[in-house]
């Protein structure tokens, strides 16, 4: 009996039949692991036991992962991208992320095995875990339900989030997490729709539980001239960080750059920032000073 077999067995899922699965190879890279090598897919499930699993945190759709150092957390961390995200922010790194379904479903089991698999390498260089995407907080139960098993083997836990979605997370869910890379995307509610296509107060309502849950905060700002860069806009984005009181340990003032664009090109999607240039040195220490003054460390 395969792993798979196993798993579909123990908890209680349904297989399809061997005339519902696809078997063109475009199918298979699609779906099974593809760039997410040591997991196996789950693709024997029908489709109402995935759904149904999605909702429970049975599996997760995951686009890839990596181990990195000091970049998404402090320590070694391994990094898992989720799929799915519902901002269309202007300067998106990932556009391959957006859609949840363009992701490969992964068993919890073997989320929390992989994590176990590096637990102590974390716990030498002080790091953990880290949820980024896509937008992490689409998939709570999953996220949630790995984040729980990690506090347990002892693991840092760390959400990359906009914290657009900020209900989808109960208050026990965050319980879970140690530190959180928030997106303050901008301060002004109509750069904000402009920036991302959503609203800005879920993010500020987010940023405030986590504070009175006494959770670590990293403030992440994208700089974008002629965009966001506006004095009064980042007076508001440090405004907000107050609100989040002594949580916030620092905000990294992100300059923007081409980067993402040759995603957008291959997914032939209408790329808007396509000849938008990053901000000057004086630009960025303009921003950095302007955070300063309200008494935060800035990087």
């Amino acid at each position: 009996m395969t792993g798979m077999e196993n798993n579909a067995q123990s908890t209680g899922f349904r297989t399809t039949t061997q005339h519902m699965l696809k078997t063109s190879k475009e199918y298979a890279s699609q779906t099974l692991m593809g760039g997410l090598s040591g997991f196996e897919s789950p693709v024997g499930l029908d489709r109402r036991d995935r759904i149904r699993a999605l909702k429970t945190g049975d599996i997760g759709f995951v686009h890839s992962w990596d181990i990195n150092t000091s970049v998404d957390g402090p320590g070694t961390r391994m990094t898992v991208f989720m799929s799915g995200c519902p901002l269309r922010c202007q300067y998106c790194q990932n556009p391959d992320t957006w859609k949840m379904r363009d992701g490969k479903p992964v068993f919890l089991d073997a989320m929390i095995k992989k994590v176990e698999r590096y637990a102590d390498l974390f716990k030498a260089t002080h790091g953990g875990i880290t949820f980024s995407g896509g937008e992490s907080m689409m998939q709570p139960a999953f996220v949630s339900r790995v984040f729980h098993a990690a506090k347990q083997m002892g693991v840092h836990t760390c959400l990359d989030t906009s914290g657009f979605l900020n209900r989808n997370y109960t208050d026990e869910m965050l319980d879970d997490i140690d530190l959180c890379l928030l997106d303050v995307k901008s301060g002004d509610p109509d750069i904000y729709e402009k920036v991302t296509g959503g609203v800005l107060q879920p993010t500020i309502d987010f940023g405030q539980r986590l504070a009175a849950k006494g959770k670590k905060i990293w403030v992440r700002f994208v700089l974008v001239p002629g965009l966001t860069d506006g004095e009064e806009n980042v007076d508001k984005v440090a405004r907000i960080c107050q609100s989040f009181g002594d949580s916030v340990e620092h905000i990294d003032v992100l300059p923007f750059h081409q980067l993402g664009r040759p995603k957008w090109h291959e997914m032939r999607i209408p790329y808007p920032l396509e000849d938008q240039k990053g901000p000057s040195r004086a630009c960025k220490e303009r921003v950095k000073e302007q955070f300063e003054s309200y008494g935060f460390t800035v990087y």
